[in-house]
């Protein structure tokens, strides 16, 4: 929490405004895939990568060397403070340009607000938070647009740059290397309790507003090629992005996998968010597991701000599971 702490933030519980929280609102996988069926964009060989792959941003060249890496991404309240809520939505938008390999340069606010509601205060400490996170990243924030709406919202709009020949995508898993994941899993069980009993989780906060620049950097230098980063789907959705989109089977060892702490607990309490039970739901066909439901909630946990799920070891993460030759199944939790 800020330790410019105001009375209206203790007044006001910003989970308490919003139907949902985080990435575990956004439109289920499997609808969205149906609604963007059949779009079809201007594009010419610049587009390096744009709707196909469904990766984290698209990226386009724009001459030899460089190339422009550009996303968008908000939503509505994950945790009741308005600083750490601008901060955590700020870095995970940023992290969508790193997910690609990318360093992110400029980014513009993206708001809703219910100004008939909530006091202009809260929302400067969401802005705060916000360019705070810009700062740290050395990523300008300049500006941005505004609406009045029924439910407090904030994000950014980011554009970065990346060496065309050194992009991390998900369409570039091989056979035979192993997974790292760069953050421990267990936000979305947390977030989902602190909306529904007001307890705070310190650790979850301070994974949710680490920036995934050093993870992106390590994996940029140990000439990795495919990377995307864990939010709104859950481990299992974006491993199965990734999966798809290379034509390999995922391969995840259940027992490997980091959680923040009390996230079993939560799981056991039912703090589970809709969008983490349709998360499963949308994979499930393409699943082969010899683990239990309670365990692939987690795997499917709806993340916020997660971290990156990269092919090859990075230094300091753990691997987790490895990537097969194309088999029957997409993904395999063992």
């Amino acid at each position: 929490m800020s330790t410019a702490t105001t009375k209206a933030q203790l007044t006001y519980r910003l989970t308490q405004y919003a139907h949902g929280g985080g990435c575990a609102c956004k439109i289920p996988p499997g609808e969205l895939e149906q609604m963007l069926g059949g779009l079809d964009s201007w594009t010419s060989s610049d587009l390096l990568v744009g709707l196909e792959s469904g990766d984290d941003a698209a990226v386009v060249r724009i001459d030899g060397d460089r190339a422009v890496v550009t996303t968008a991404d908000f939503f509505t309240p994950v945790v009741d403070d308005a600083y750490d809520f601008g901060r955590i939505a700020a870095a995970n938008a940023l992290s969508d340009v790193y997910a690609m390999g990318g360093r992110p340069i400029v980014a513009v606010n993206l708001v809703g607000w219910p100004r008939d509601v909530l006091p202009l205060e809260l929302l400067r400490e969401v802005l705060r938070g916000g360019m705070d996170i810009g700062r740290e990243a050395g990523c300008h924030v300049a500006g941005g647009h505004s609406i009045d709406d029924p439910e407090p919202k904030y994000g950014m709009a980011v554009t970065g740059l990346a060496d065309p020949a050194r992009l991390l995508r998900n369409d570039a898993a091989v056979a035979g290397l192993p997974i790292s994941l760069t953050k421990p899993l267990g936000v979305g069980v947390l977030n989902n309790r602190h909306k529904s009993t007001g307890e705070v989780f310190p650790e979850a906060v301070a994974s949710m507003t680490t920036l995934n620049a050093a993870a992106s950097e390590a994996a940029l230098a140990a000439g990795l090629k495919a990377a995307t980063d864990v939010t709104g789907f859950g481990l299992l959705g974006h491993a199965y992005k990734m999966a798809r989109a290379s034509q390999v089977t995922i391969a995840i060892d259940a027992a490997a996998v980091p959680y923040l702490d009390g996230a079993r607990e939560s799981l056991r309490d039912g703090y589970v968010s809709g969008g983490t039970r349709r998360n499963l739901g949308w994979v499930q066909e393409h699943l082969s597991a010899t683990v239990g439901e309670d365990e692939l909630l987690l795997l499917a946990d709806a993340q916020t701000s997660g971290g990156l799920l990269v092919v090859g070891e990075v230094p300091g993460a753990p691997v987790i599971g490895e990537v097969l030759p194309a088999g029957e199944t997409s993904l395999i939790v063992r």
